[in-house]
């Protein structure tokens, strides 16, 4: 069994860092921040959290 989150995203949340700001301060880990633009989809290197971006969501430069 995994402990691995998946966690969907809009636009309004970019640009996208792990931890967001819902993690408690004794939980977190060094700031990273995570590019969607692509894929739609990208993993935390530390904790492995995994987000993805709501369907019909784009992300890019407004």
């Amino acid at each position: 069994m995994s402990n691995t989150q998946e966690i969907e995203v809009t636009a309004k949340d970019l640009p996208l860092h792990c931890p967001t700001k819902q993690v408690e301060l004794w939980a977190s880990h060094p700031r990273v921040f995570l590019d969607l633009a692509e894929s739609g989809h990208a993993a935390c290197p530390y904790c492995g959290t995994q987000y993805k971006l709501k369907e019909g969501e784009t992300a890019g430069h407004h």
